[in-house]
């Protein structure tokens, strides 16, 4: 396998000098090993020249069939490593920014207390991307807003929290226990931008179902950087209660006075497709967290 590994990483530099350094040998060793596997497969797999060095027809053939080999051991080097440990393999999870102020860290709390031979391999996606990677079969399971249009995916709500208004603390808002939405009108106000689209869309329709119009003074994706708007004193927004977690001193939030109360829900997707044995136990897992 040493030489299968020396020859892919020469393929990719074309250069006996450079590719000696990335394997931490000298190039006589590096030569030996080369002449040996093409000694072994009886083909030429290199023309190397004084300028330059180049893969045969060969060589371009047997490097695809050795980097899929190199992938096939470091798998089951790691499915062995996994066993050693007591692992029963992993999933990998995409996550919107959003899960992490409460959904996420309750999530990881309990999957380790309960499936602790499970590891999670966790990534921040928007919500598009992860039903890219879903359908890519590049993730597992996503953490994601509920999906608009049409999609092959399966989808459970696994969260969901109230909207509340963020006030700036030196605001007259701020002293109100649960302030009207009419209370927006004309008011400097922080909105979530068209790439959040589950939220900005939600917003709208409250405004306008509402008779409510806001002096819309910036528009964000992340809630993050919409509160850190607010505590700079820009102006209000509403948004997810989980939020609060931000920790943002100079930021008060309220409930608002809504006749039927505006909700965000986390969704949990997956590919009815996906073959990952472990994904049953995750999303039960996922499913059964209170949100």
């Amino acid at each position: 396998m040493g030489q299968v590994r020396s020859f892919v990483i020469l393929a990719s530099e074309l250069n006996f000098s450079r590719a000696a350094r990335r394997l931490n040998i000298t190039q006589p060793p590096l030569s030996r090993q080369i002449r040996l596997l093409e000694q072994e497969l009886d083909v030429k797999l290199v023309e190397r020249t004084s300028r330059r060095v180049t893969l045969t027809a060969a060589g371009m053939t047997f490097l695809a069939e050795a980097q899929r080999l190199l992938e096939q051991s470091d798998a089951a080097i790691t499915a062995t490593r996994r066993a050693a440990r007591g692992s029963a393999g992993s999933i990998k999870i995409a996550f919107v920014g959003a899960a992490t102020y409460s959904f996420l860290p309750k999530f990881i709390g309990q999957a380790r207390a309960a499936a602790p031979q499970i590891e999670l391999e966790l990534v921040q996606m928007e919500t598009s991307e992860q039903l890219q990677a879903i359908n890519a079969g590049d993730i597992d399971l996503g953490l994601s807003r509920p999906l608009a249009g049409t999609h092959h995916l399966e989808s459970i709500c696994v969260a969901h929290e109230p909207m509340m208004l963020a006030i700036p603390r030196a605001h007259p808002l701020a002293t109100k226990r649960r302030p009207g939405l009419d209370a927006l009108n004309g008011e400097p106000f922080i909105s979530f931008s068209t790439p959040a689209r589950y939220l900005h869309d939600k917003l709208t329709r409250l405004m306008a179902d509402n008779s409510v119009t806001p002096r819309i003074v910036q528009s964000m994706t992340h809630s993050q950087a919409i509160l850190s708007l607010v505590s700079a004193g820009i102006g209000l927004a509403i948004v997810p209660a989980g939020t609060q977690n931000a920790c943002f001193d100079n930021v008060v939030f309220r409930p608002m006075d809504l006749q039927q109360e505006c909700i965000a829900e986390l969704h949990a997707i997956w590919s009815p497709n996906n073959r990952n044995a472990l994904l049953p136990d995750i999303c039960g897992l996922v499913s059964a967290i209170d949100s």
